[in-house]
């Protein structure tokens, strides 16, 4: 779907970019997942060692200093370090797009933990009524939430999108764009079962690993082990974790010429870890 809005466009300056011709990508392996709930410690940062983890998206509540689970994370972070795995505080919720004031408290929280090495969002407008009855202000609202984050912090920010993104304009700019023109990377819910060929994960990917490379920014791709009765095509829940294995190592080998490509995100520790063999 093709959609063409008229809406003002922001015109703050653009997130740092270390330039298309500085990208490479990633090396072959790289991984990172997400993780909700508040599993162990250590349980956690043995599981990401044994699987090339080296990037841990860990859900961080907005109540983190009154709600108990501060612990637990300085005791993942301080296991993590010595691996060479990193910390982003994971957070979203659709209200943000506009309930910019909350977005920004969670934020303040995060960065005064100390504990984390950047901002992984997970805000998903399109969840919102308003996607659908004022598409134009949502977006910009959207816009808006990413260029008070990016100059909230001096942390990096990431924003977990999906693949169509590029389908849809505001204000005559490609939505994607200018989505890419305010963070520091984007990971991609390409939730498919099959590397490549029609409607897989590298090629529904495609679109935006052409637009990170064109604006000088990292995109991984996401890979889904959650069972989706409605969608059993996006998911290896069904398939296990050899077929896992195997598509996400084809995956790293279609993306060797993909400049901006920056590993793969799997969707979620936990099923990922319950996965079948």
């Amino acid at each position: 779907m093709s959609v063409t809005l008229m809406a003002a466009a922001l015109a703050l300056p653009a997130a740092s970019s270390a330039g298309s011709a500085g990208l490479t990508p990633a090396p072959a392996g790289t991984r990172a997942m997400w993780l909700w709930g508040d599993p162990p410690a250590a349980e956690v940062v043995d599981w990401a060692t044994r699987r090339n983890v080296s990037e841990i998206f860990v859900h961080v509540s907005p109540d983190v200093f009154t709600n108990g689970d501060l612990a637990r994370i300085q005791e993942m972070k301080a296991r993590a370090t010595p691996l060479k795995i990193k910390l982003r505080a994971l957070g979203g919720d659709p209200a943000w797009v506009t309930d910019h004031a909350a977005a920004l408290r969670w934020q303040r929280t995060v960065v005064s933990t100390g504990l984390f090495s950047g901002i992984h969002l997970d805000v998903e407008p399109y969840l919102t009524p308003a996607w659908t009855t004022n598409l134009a202000g949502t977006q910009t609202a959207f816009l808006k939430l990413l260029d008070k984050l990016r100059l909230g912090s001096t942390l990096p920010l990431e924003a977990d999108v999906p693949f169509w993104y590029g389908e849809y304009k505001i204000g005559g700019k490609n939505f994607a764009d200018e989505v890419l023109r305010r963070v520091n990377a984007v990971t991609v819910m390409s939730y498919r079962d099959t590397a490549t060929g029609p409607n897989s994960i590298v090629a529904i990917s495609q679109d935006w690993l052409t637009r990170g490379r064109a604006a000088g920014k990292r995109v991984r791709l996401g890979a889904e082990t959650v069972p989706l009765p409605d969608c059993a095509h996006c998911t290896f829940a069904e398939e296990g974790a050899t077929r896992l294995q195997e598509e996400l190592a084809k995956v790293d080998a279609a993306t060797r010429t993909a400049s901006a490509f920056g590993g793969i995100a799997i969707h979620r520790y936990g099923t990922w870890r319950a996965l079948p063999s």
